[in-house]
């Protein structure tokens, strides 16, 4: 029996004592004889265990009164009255003499007094049944459409959250000036920041579901200025159904809310057809795109799925993630190396996949101007390895994983992945398999990205380092590129490149301050902002990952296609050829004179202007 239980139990006791009590003092004028008092004190134990068990019998403990209607009075009263007429019964055999007006008026009482204290729960007017605040966080519902209005009632059915919704801000002007349920609209979004200054708002939440997500960044920003906390209620982008809200899952605002674009719609029919009864290898599997992959892929039953990863760790996780969630998945983890050609062949011969994902890659661009050769080594050959196997064991499709980095490149990450690009429009256009890329610009959150570099510096108490004052970058939500990445697979004619509109550029600089408050805490006040200047490599801006010149639309929206580029293969092969042999060089500068003759754009960071 949990605290709330006991207390209702004890509540009772009292009650049941004071029905009797009182029509006892009603009868006798307030002065009780002597007779009648020993026989309440000898009898009334007995009443209040008879009563106890009939309120238990008729579950009047189990209900949950705050969502209680007409079924529960109707409840409380045949279990009041059974309860009293078995106590009289019990009295009378037992030849007790109460009066019957006492009887009455006792059953009346446990009527009324019963009925009460559960209700007065429903009503909140009773600081017993809730958890008192004594300074509760003072809100702001912005948006006072439904979702708002059932923001604000679900908060009066949970006093225990500690919020007290003081006002709603909407764009409506019909609502403006207007109350809802006692709470005043009191104006558009131009009226959030005075809103919050007259109000003293503690606590800003967004309650929009069908607003677009430039909007709500603008709201977001807004917001920010004042250094209030932000939250957000859950399926922010779905409209809410059923007038249903678990509002203990409002949360906070993050990052990835902030994009300022909505994420791309898939076509669930033509990825159901692309991947379900195949077989489907990801290479990378382990990695923050590989993974997020796996996870969407596993939803369209698959035949079967290979993860492959030289990472143990990140394998065995996905691995475990997956079954705990999957449990008729026909999984299987191979840890292998794709720079290992042998192995690999052997691993494809052995599975014969009908698609495979290439995640698998060195990404980090500051590390592989360091060890050009491992960037090589992995993103070259290793990709060549797998693009070979592919046509060798007639693989339907191949995509591959790649990056805005590799437009006008000025890293040897990007120039390697440029080379991908070049080698999958070139084995197309031989192959019986589809060679398709992908391209798409920074990940939020994953691994090694900007995010949790910044995250943990702000727990660590600072400062974040920003390399530059006005580095920009695009970016999207790693479900997002999964997504895209699935969708071009399975639209994919072969020797496609498939981009993203990824919509308008972030400032890195805004980036950190909005993590620091989204915190709650204030930037250059709290946690200080490093400019470190540029790393190697690394690009101030980067390239337009969509160029409507060079590029033209497909039926989905906002997926794009580069205007394909016919590649002289022969010349492509000799350069191959000329950083394979330099491919366990020391020297940087033989290793860029064999990226440019591949890619002739490539801009090496000594002559990064």
């Amino acid at each position: 029996m949990n605290f709330r239980k006991i207390f209702l139990v004890i509540i009772d006791i009292v009650v049941i004592n004071l029905s009797y009590l009182l029509g006892f003092l009603l009868k006798f004028d307030w002065n009780i004889p002597t007779f009648y008092w020993k026989m309440y004190i000898e009898y009334i134990l007995p009443i209040i265990v008879i009563k106890l068990i009939i309120f238990a019998l008729f579950k009047l403990y189990r209900i949950m009164w705050k969502y209680a209607r007409f079924g529960e009075l109707f409840r409380i009263i045949v279990a009041t009255l059974i309860a009293n007429i078995i106590t009289t019964v019990f009295l009378i055999q037992m030849k007790v003499g109460f009066p019957r007006s006492v009887l009455v008026f006792a059953f009346l009482m446990d009527i009324f007094f019963i009925t009460a204290t559960r209700y007065l729960s429903k009503a909140r007017k009773n600081l017993i049944f809730s958890i008192p605040f004594e300074n509760p966080k003072r809100a702001l519902i912005v948006g006072a459409g439904d979702a708002g209005v059932l923001v604000l009632k679900e908060l009066k059915k949970h006093p225990e959250l500690g919020y007290k919704v003081v006002a709603f801000i909407d764009d409506d002007k019909e609502k403006i000036g207007k109350e809802i349920l006692s709470v005043p609209v009191c104006g558009g979004k131009e009226k959030i920041i005075s809103t919050i200054s007259e109000y003293s708002i503690n606590e800003v939440i967004l309650a929009m579901p069908s607003v677009d997500r430039r909007i709500q960044r603008d709201i977001s920003e807004i917001c920010s200025k004042l250094n209030i906390k932000i939250k957000i209620i859950p399926g922010m982008y779905e409209l809410v159904e059923d007038d249903k809200l678990n509002i203990k899952d409002l949360r906070d605002v993050k990052i990835d809310d902030l994009l300022g674009r909505d994420e791309i719609k898939l076509n669930q029919d033509v990825l159901n057809t692309f991947l379900k009864d195949k077989v489907i290898m990801v290479t990378g599997g382990g990695g923050s795109i590989g993974s997020e992959l796996c996870r969407q892929i596993v939803k369209f039953s698959p035949k079967k799925l290979i993860i492959l990863d030289i990472y143990e760790n990140n394998a065995y996780d996905i691995q475990m993630e997956l079954l705990r969630h999957y449990k008729n998945i026909d999984l299987t983890v191979e840890i292998e190396s794709i720079r290992d050609k042998e192995r690999f062949d052997i691993i494809m011969n052995k599975y014969k996949p009908n698609v495979v994902f290439h995640a698998a890659a060195h990404k980090h661009v500051p590390l592989m101007e360091n060890s050009p050769t491992a960037a090589i080594k992995n993103n070259v050959f290793g990709t060549l390895n797998v693009i070979k196997a592919c046509d060798k064991y007639k693989v339907e499709r191949f995509v591959l994983i790649s990056t805005d980095k590799a437009v006008n490149p000025t890293s040897v990450m990007g120039t390697t992945k440029r080379i991908c690009e070049m080698m999958v429009q070139i084995y197309n256009a031989k192959s019986k398999t589809e060679y398709v890329a992908v391209r798409f610009g920074n990940v939020l959150g994953s691994n090694g990205s900007v995010i949790p570099l910044f995250i943990n510096q702000i727990k660590e108490g600072g400062p974040v380092t920003v390399t530059h004052e006005d580095i920009i970058r695009y970016f999207m939500t790693i479900p997002e590129a999964c997504g895209l990445v699935l969708q071009a697979g399975a639209i994919a004619k072969g020797g496609e490149i498939f981009i993203l509109d990824m919509g308008e550029p972030v400032k890195i600089l805004d980036l950190a301050k909005n993590l620091i408050k989204l915190a709650g805490l204030e930037p250059y006040k709290d946690i200080d902002i490093k400019i470190t200047g540029l790393r190697p490599g690394e690009k101030l801006y980067e390239e337009i990952l969509l160029n409507m010149e060079n590029a033209f639309a497909t039926e989905y929206e906002k997926i794009f296609i580069e205007k394909p580029i016919v590649h002289d293969e022969q010349a492509f092969n000799r350069g191959l050829e000329k950083l394979d042999k330099v491919k366990n060089t020391l020297s940087k500068k033989e290793v860029t004179d064999a990226l440019k003759e591949i890619v002739p754009t490539f801009k090496p960071d000594l002559e990064r202007v």
